[in-house]
């Protein structure tokens, strides 16, 4: 990197724990043509910047960090759908391979796409991972999209348990519930992730695809294939709506694995704020994003 780039790189750090909403007003209209109206934010990708320069977001990264939320779903009475926890290590070089099961799951608890499954039967690099995470784990996420909030967790890998279903899928179905302060409203769908691209469905709570509300991009495909509705559908909207109270908007996500429901993670910043979709999808979820300005 030039210097002249390390130099704008430490503004820009600078400006984001200090002053988020600079960094808001000079990237925004390159994006979208317009600033955010933060005495009237529209949409829920400008009510998502206004509730990170305006509200208070500390419970944010305690809940967005994939460790300590865990605490939090316990304290909800939920312990049934967290994933086995095998570990934590804040050195990747301590973890301690020989005690994981044959097949397990690696990530970071402070980031996105740093997830890696592990078969120990078809062997693995060691000092590969070890490199990865060490580097991953230097990596402050929050700089990346004006995120603040995912700075100020304190970055560990974490192993769970590798779940796995017959889905006819890559990977498992994945259900990212649309809340405000305990109501949930959407469901978006994603499915059969492979490393370059997955499938996404919005559905309402009857269960209707809405394919209106779906830009596809090179990652996000939009293909028309209907999934089946969960057998624990209702059961799952009522853990998101609990865990979702109190707060203006927030994504939780949740998987169902042979009958079983399992916790994601929360997220109150989807994409940075800088969602994908249909306008008059974006407008109607900032609609029910219910903020003092």
């Amino acid at each position: 990197m030039s210097l002249i780039k390390r130099i704008k790189w430490e503004i820009r750090k600078f400006l984001i724990d200090h002053y988020p909403k600079l960094i808001i007003d000079h990237e925004w209209p390159r994006r979208y043509g317009h600033k955010v109206d933060w005495n009237n934010p529209r949409d829920i990708n400008e009510k998502i910047q206004w509730l990170i320069c305006y509200s208070d977001t500390s419970k944010w990264t305690k809940l967005a960090d994939k460790y300590t939320v865990r605490q939090f779903i316990k304290d909800k009475g939920y312990y049934d759908i967290l994933i086995k926890l095998y570990g934590k290590w804040d050195d990747p070089k301590r973890i301690d391979f020989n005690s994981l099961p044959d097949k397990f799951v690696l990530k970071c608890n402070h980031d996105s796409a740093s997830t890696k499954i592990i078969d120990k039967t078809k062997g693995f690099d060691r000092d590969e991972l070890i490199d990865f995470y060490t580097e991953r784990l230097k990596v402050k996420y929050g700089y990346l999209g004006c995120e603040p909030h995912y700075n100020k967790i304190p970055p560990l890998v974490i192993a769970e348990e590798f779940l796995e279903e017959n889905n006819g899928f890559h990977s498992l179905t994945d259900y990212k519930f649309w809340c405000f302060n305990g109501t949930v409203r959407y469901v978006s769908v994603l499915f059969d992730r492979t490393e370059d691209s997955v499938n996404e469905t919005v559905y309402d709570l009857e269960w209707i695809s809405h394919p209106e509300f779906m830009k596809s991009n090179e990652h996000y495909k939009s293909n028309g294939f209907l999934l089946q509705r969960p057998k624990n559908f209702e059961k799952m909207i009522g853990i998101a709506s609990e865990l979702s109270k109190g707060f203006p908007e927030v994504r939780v996500d949740l998987y169902e694995v042979n009958g079983h429901i399992y916790f994601g993670e929360m997220t109150f910043t989807s994409t940075a704020g800088r969602m994908g979709y249909a306008d008059s999808f974006l407008k109607e979820l900032g609609d029910y994003c219910k903020i003092n300005v």
